[in-house]
C-alpha cells in the first residue's frame, strides 16, 4: 500500500512541519483534509481541502475528522509559552481529537516533543542513551501538554483500543543550526517518512518513536520505531563545522531540553538526576 484508503486529517497543516507535510504526503496522493487557526499559505495540493477552525472547537474537530482513518495532530501551541496559552489548544483541543479518533475508529499520529523530557541530563561520553520508557521531566508548561498528550494515547488506547503513534520530536528544520541541534535534528525529509510509515504500518498499538534523524550524537535509545518500519535515513554529522559551539547557559547544556530548561529557571543547584531523590537545593 502506498497511500492510506481513507482520507486523512492533518491539523496545525499551515505551520513550517504542517506545510511540508502536505506538501509532500499530497504529492504521494493522499487525500488531506487540512485544518488549522491561521489560512493555509501555500496552493492546496490536489485532492486536498481547507478549514479554518479552532481546535477548542470540539464539534468543528468531529465533522472534519468523518471517514478519517487517520488524524496527524501537529496543531496546537508549538514553543515555550504561558500557561494559559497552551491551556486551550494543547489540553482540550488534544481531548476533542482524540474523541474524534474514538469515534471514527481513526489511528492518531501526536507530535509530541523532546520537551516532555527535557529535564533529563544529556548522556556523557559512553553514558547510557534515554530509552522511549524513561519518565516524564518536562521542562516548560509546553513540555507538559506534551506528557498529557502522550498519556491521553495510553488512556484511549487501554479503554477504547485507539492505536496512536506519539512522535517526540527533536528539532525539525530544514538543517541544524546549532551544536544542540547534532544531537536532536529531524531532517524533512525523515519525519515525512516516518509519517508515511506510521500511517500505512499494519498495527501500531500505543508507541512511541524519538523523533531525530540518524545523529552519532543522539541523546536517545531504544524506541518503538520497529513496529512500523522506520528507520532515518539522513544525520546532523555533516553540518557540524556550520553550527556554533557550547552555549553560555550551563543549564541549557546540561539538560536535553536545551534553552527551555533555562527559560524561568530559579533554582540555586541543579535538581538530581533522580526525579525523587531529595537534594540540598533551594
Amino acid at each position: 500500500m502506498t497511500k492510506p484508503a481513507k482520507p486523512v486529517l492533518l491539523t496545525g497543516a499551515s505551520g513550517n512541519l504542517g506545510r511540508m507535510l502536505a506538501r509532500e504526503l499530497g504529492a504521494k496522493g493522499w487525500t488531506l483534509r487540512l485544518t488549522d487557526l491561521t489560512p493555509f499559505p501555500d496552493p492546496l495540493p490536489e485532492g486536498a481541502t481547507f478549514t479554518r477552525a479552532d481546535l477548542t472547537d470540539g464539534v468543528t474537530m468531529l465533522r472534519l475528522a468523518e471517514g478519517c482513518g487517520a488524524i496527524l495532530h501537529f496543531g496546537g501551541a508549538s514553543t515555550d509559552l504561558p500557561f494559559e496559552t497552551v491551556l486551550g489548544p494543547n489540553i482540550q483541543g488534544l481531548y476533542h481529537i482524540y474523541e474524534a479518533a474514538r469515534r471514527e475508529g481513526a489511528r492518531v499520529l501526536f507530535a509530541s516533543s523532546n520537551h516532555s523530557i527535557g529535564f533529563h541530563e544529556r548522556p556523557a561520553g559512553n553514558a547510557a542513551k534515554l530509552d522511549a520508557d524513561c519518565a516524564f521531566r518536562p521542562d516548560s508548561f509546553y513540555g507538559l501538554s506534551k506528557c498529557y498528550g502522550e498519556l491521553m494515547g495510553r488512556l484511549y488506547w487501554d479503554k477504547h483500543g485507539v492505536e496512536n503513534v506519539n512522535i517526540r520530536i527533536g528539532s525539525s528544520f530544514t538543517e541544524p543550526v546549532d551544536a544542540r541541534m547534532l544531537s536532536t535534528w529531524l531532517s524533512y525529509g525523515d519525519l515525512a517518512r516516518l509519517v508515511e510509515r506510521a500511517v500505512l504500518a499494519e498495527r501500531t498499538g500505543h508507541c512511541v518513536i524519538w523523533g531525530a534523524s540518524n545523529n552519532p550524537a543522539t541523546f536517545w535509545g531504544a524506541d518503538h520505531r520497529d513496529r512500523i518500519g522506520w528507520q532515518p535515513e539522513d544525520s546532523a554529522e555533516s553540518y557540524r563545522d556550520k553550527v556554533g559551539g557550547i552555549h553560555a547557559d550551563p543549564v541549557s547544556e546540561r539538560y536535553q531540553g536545551g534553552g527551555y530548561t533555562a527559560s524561568g529557571y530559579s533554582r540555586a543547584q541543579p535538581s538530581a538526576p533522580d526525579a525523587f531523590a531529595l537534594d540540598d537545593a533551594s
